[in-house]
């Protein structure tokens, strides 16, 4: 049902007009921003999330220079489609995307601002577990590959 589609020329356009919820908007680049971010980012993916054939999101994803660990840069669902269900399965989505990769990390990791709650329970629900506050004060949380069993 949930479907991750490389952004390109036929579709940069539609995935720059979808919106967060308005109480949102602070908490995130607009999709524009972060697709111009996308081409200067080599290995990133900058991907539409589709349900069926509906674009509901976008996602940036990639393995970043710093820390050579794969981050989950940018996430956001329409608000047209948000608390359906939608946002955990893409991000559930993502992590299998990454998974499959052969130059995979052991630990994905992400950032969100503190006070987007919407962001913490998501994100919870997928498995990421906080890890305290960036210097640039983002909330992190990793999400592990590796069984602690």
């Amino acid at each position: 049902m949930i479907r991750l589609e490389r952004i390109d020329k036929d579709n940069w356009e539609e995935c720059a007009e979808l919106e967060p919820a308005e109480e949102q908007q602070s908490l995130i680049a607009p999709n524009v921003y972060s697709i111009a971010e996308a081409q200067f980012l080599q290995g990133f993916s900058s991907v539409a999330i589709y349900k069926h054939e509906t674009m509901i999101g976008y996602a940036l994803y990639g393995k970043d220079p710093d820390d050579h660990n794969y981050w989950i840069y940018r996430f956001m669902i329409d608000r047209r489609f948000q608390g359906q269900g939608y946002g955990f399965l893409a991000v559930c989505s993502i992590i299998e995307e990454i998974r499959s990769r052969a130059d995979r990390t052991d630990v994905l990791v992400l950032g969100y601002k503190p006070e987007n709650e919407r962001a913490r329970r998501l994100y919870s629900k997928a498995g990421f577990i906080e890890d305290g506050l960036a210097p640039w004060g983002e909330m992190i949380a990793k999400y592990s590959y590796v069984s602690t069993e």
